[in-house]
């Protein structure tokens, strides 16, 4: 028994000895020495509020970066048109476009810029155009042309509709009594309802009077459409139409 326990201690000295060793993780994977003395230092000068022992911040010159291709003169060159492109009234920044290109300072006092050419214009719009294909006297000529072929037609009288049944404007005309001046003799009974039924067949009083004089109106009134005997049917009113002729 003794002599197995110490077999099993011997062989967990063992494998405790192969392990590698941990290393401190108070200071952080991948922080040294350096590293911490660096940052002590510069939290003791942040601190006490002196920037002596800070470094200097690198100086900034004007001068233009390098060209990739290592000449001098072509950066030069290239930073001197970017400055001139970005004042105002500037070329741009496409060199190949404004190449030869003077700049064009804006102000009030400049004079229009000249019409280089009359692109776009159409041949109605070109006076040059229409001047060479057309001129006064033939403009003459084509419009005494067309005079000559106008034709004057006189007014002709209408033509009688016989098919058209009673006219209700001559009617009108004709008889100048007023509405409700009894004319003809009505007789019969249940004139107000024989006049209601009749008359609610007709959706216009000009239908009504015409369907009155076409069936032996006025002297006649079979449908019960004239129980006042003034020889206007239903609601059928002459007015309008005597006073579109007086004017």
């Amino acid at each position: 028994m003794i002599i197995r326990f110490s077999l099993v201690a011997a062989m967990g000295m063992a494998l405790s000895a192969c392990q590698p060793a941990i290393p401190d993780s108070g200071r952080g994977v991948g922080f040294n020495d350096s590293f911490q003395a660096g940052q002590t230092q510069r939290d003791a000068a942040l601190t006490s509020g002196s920037s002596a022992a800070l470094p200097a911040p690198a100086a900034v010159t004007a001068a233009p970066l390098a060209p990739m291709d290592g000449s001098a003169e072509a950066t030069a060159a290239e930073t001197a048109r970017i400055l001139d492109a970005t004042r105002p009234g500037g070329l741009g920044n496409d060199a190949a476009t404004n190449s030869g290109v003077e700049p064009v300072n804006a102000s009030p006092s400049n004079p229009a810029p000249p019409v280089l050419n009359a692109e776009g214009i159409s041949q109605e719009n070109n006076f040059d155009a229409v001047a060479g294909e057309r001129s006064i006297a033939g403009d003459a000529a084509r419009i005494a042309a067309n005079r000559a072929q106008y034709r004057v037609v006189q007014p002709e009288a209408l033509p009688d509709r016989a098919d058209a049944g009673p006219n209700i404007v001559a009617y009108a005309l004709q008889n100048t009594h007023a509405v409700g001046t009894k004319i003809y003799t009505r007789r019969g009974f249940n004139k107000e309802r024989k006049y209601a039924r009749a008359c609610g067949e007709y959706s216009h009083p000009d239908q009504a009077q015409i369907a009155f004089l076409s069936d032996g109106g006025p002297q006649r009134d079979r449908a019960g459409m004239d129980p006042d005997g003034d020889g206007f049917a239903c609601t059928w009113d002459p007015s309008p139409y005597r006073k579109r002729v007086d004017g």
